[in-house]
């Protein structure tokens, strides 16, 4: 008698996603805090609030994936830092609202699963996790054949963190007179990718593998520099300082991401002289012919978050910056206005 069909005539390997989940298995544990009640496997990920720690506990949650530069992964086949930049997108937007990071659910989507690169993928979230203080409580990965093409997958997850009520940040304290203060990034972190690509592979035809002196190293390490996670710090610097506003300067640059943290009838006059641009981005700039006011609606700068602060406070909000190793930059003060906020190059 002949055997009939098996999910894995249709693509779906179960055996693969056992596997999977095998090898995962290290890295997610390296993640577990205290409050994490559930093992792997679980149909859902268990948390514990510190009912101690909170008079009254408000949950943040945030959600992400990191774009096309997934395309530059695929490129290099290395996959274990790709993970760290899901991580970080979600993670730096709770932060924003002053929240603490407590857990992290993944989301792993693929034509034909392959254990290792899963476990790449996941090493790389974890890693993010740890930087995050975060535990990875649960996730998903998916086999979808007909759906991805060869080698290719997409990753996302969300975040949740806790912030008590009277703690929350809005932006709606910040007043005229206020200062921005800026933290640097690690480079493009996860946004632009398409005009990147573009730039690079399709006007110039460059090859990933390209060494370029400015960088001091492959243009493809370059770009898959992950994204910095700021949790460690703005956790530290909430719990000491009055911090108006914070913005996470992701798809949009400049002129989207900071005025979210601002109220209405007030806006931000931005100085850019003491920030460090990356040299990925000079030669973005330079390669694709693009203007800098274009540079700033579209890239980080060099800056992945924004910090609104009240003057009396700035300077010992800076050094405390300092002692945490973080090379903090003055970006520009709040005026009374309507309107984009305005950016001086000088």
């Amino acid at each position: 008698m002949k055997d009939g069909l098996t999910y894995k005539d249709s693509g779906v390997d179960k055996e693969a996603g056992y596997e999977s989940v095998l090898l995962m298995r290290q890295h997610v544990k390296k993640t577990f805090t205290k409050g994490v009640l559930s093992d792997i496997g679980g149909f859902g990920g268990l948390f514990q609030l510190d009912k101690e720690l909170y008079d009254e506990p408000v949950l943040v949650a945030g959600t992400d994936g990191v774009g096309t530069k997934l395309m530059i992964a695929f490129m290099m086949d290395k996959h274990d830092t790709i993970g760290e930049d899901a991580v970080a997108m979600c993670v730096n937007d709770v932060i924003c609202q002053g929240a603490k990071p407590m857990f992290f659910l993944d989301y792993i989507a693929t034509g034909k699963l392959e254990p290792s690169k899963a476990a790449d993928i996941v090493k790389g979230i974890a890693n993010g996790c740890v930087k995050a203080k975060a535990a990875l409580i649960g996730g998903e990965t998916a086999e979808m054949p007909g759906l991805y093409g060869k080698g290719e997958y997409d990753v996302a997850g969300f975040c949740v963190g806790v912030v008590d009520k009277k703690k929350i940040i809005t932006g709606e304290r910040i007043e005229e007179g206020d200062v921005l203060i800026g933290l640097p990034s690690s480079g493009l972190h996860s946004n632009g990718f398409s005009l990147v690509r573009k730039i690079f592979f399709d006007i110039l035809d460059w090859k990933i593998d390209r060494y370029l002196d400015e960088l001091g190293c492959t243009l493809g390490e370059a770009l898959l520099v992950p994204t910095r996670i700021y949790a460690e710090t703005i956790v530290e610097l909430v719990g000491k300082f009055d911090i108006k506003g914070m913005s996470h300067i992701t798809g949009g640059g400049f002129y989207e991401n900071i005025p979210r943290m601002i109220p209405e009838g007030l806006s931000a006059d931005i100085i850019t002289r003491h920030i460090d641009i990356p040299p990925i981005l000079k030669i973005i700039q330079k390669e694709g012919n693009i203007d800098l006011d274009e540079m700033y609606s579209t890239f980080n700068m060099g800056i992945g978050i924004a910090l609104a602060v009240a003057k009396d406070d700035f300077g010992m909000i800076m050094k405390c910056l300092a002692n945490q190793g973080e090379k903090p930059v003055f970006l520009g003060e709040i005026n009374k206005r309507d309107g984009e906020l305005k950016i001086c190059h000088q």
